[in-house]
């Protein structure tokens, strides 16, 4: 992760934390997907350096979350 650009700092940080409440929601409701697109989110953010790919990354994983079909 590049230190000297504060706008990826801080995104990461929103997005890991948004990835972090993602998965203690999979946890607690045992459900693997959203175990799986939270640890994603926590981890991605290290290394993409582009701003774009970030949220385009963050919004493709959380789209997911919600468009692939639940497990039974």
């Amino acid at each position: 992760m590049d230190f000297s650009d504060p706008s990826l700092l801080v995104s990461g940080l929103v997005i890991s934390m948004i990835g972090l409440a993602i998965f203690v929601y999979g946890k607690k409701a045992q459900r693997m997907k959203g175990i799986a697109v939270g640890l994603v989110m926590m981890v991605f953010p290290m290394f993409v350096h582009s701003l774009i790919w970030m949220w385009l990354v963050s919004g493709v994983c959380v789209a997911g979350l919600y468009l692939l079909p639940s497990e039974a």
